[in-house]
């Protein structure tokens, strides 16, 4: 499964709710993203950018995925993907600790759900970063579609992944983090 999504970073979040609102997307709510971010057990995962591969467990709204991801080229469509239910997040944690991952980071962001015209829009809010946009739908054409109707330009569009824009913009460098969360920044 390739994913197809892109960002627009430090976004206006009201001006964007009202947006989606006037345009009549379903709102889906807001919510907290608890997440661990998994690695191999050398590291080489998280040590090495052309690699960029992870492991997550996530837990929103009372659902726990785990997730493989793996950026195979600088697109909207170049991250491969497998994402599915888990019974829980320790039990995930434990079992991949099992088999010699690394359950490296723990990390928290606020996220706020939206469907326009099939595309899903994701206003996500990080510790210490400015508030992004996430668009992820069927094509870069519906993703173009949405930016546009969204009054964003898509020459400022960012495909990188978030922990690169986090580590590169912000200047915060996340990967070698223990806790990214809201109340632990280690």
């Amino acid at each position: 499964h390739r994913e197809i999504e892109v960002r627009f970073l430090e976004i206006d979040k009201e001006a964007l709710l009202a947006k989606l609102r006037a345009l009549g997307a379903e709102d889906l709510g807001e919510d907290l993203l608890e997440e661990r971010i998994v690695y191999d057990k050398d590291l080489a995962w998280r040590d090495d950018p052309a690699t960029h591969k992870i492991l997550r467990i996530r837990t929103r709204k009372g659902k726990t995925t785990l997730t493989y991801k793996h950026r195979i080229e600088l697109t909207a469509d170049g991250t491969e993907e497998i994402e599915f239910e888990v019974s829980s997040i320790d039990a995930a944690e434990a079992l991949l600790n099992r088999l010699g991952y690394v359950a490296y980071r723990h990390q928290q962001k606020k996220r706020h759900t939206f469907i326009l015209d099939g595309t899903v829009v994701d206003i996500d809010t990080w510790p210490r970063i400015p508030t992004y946009v996430e668009l992820e739908g069927e094509s870069e054409i519906a993703l173009k579609s949405a930016a546009e109707k969204l009054g964003f330009d898509w020459k400022r569009v960012e495909m990188r992944s978030p922990r690169t824009v986090i580590e590169e913009v912000y200047n915060i460098p996340v990967g070698n983090m223990r806790w990214f969360t809201f109340d632990r920044f280690e």
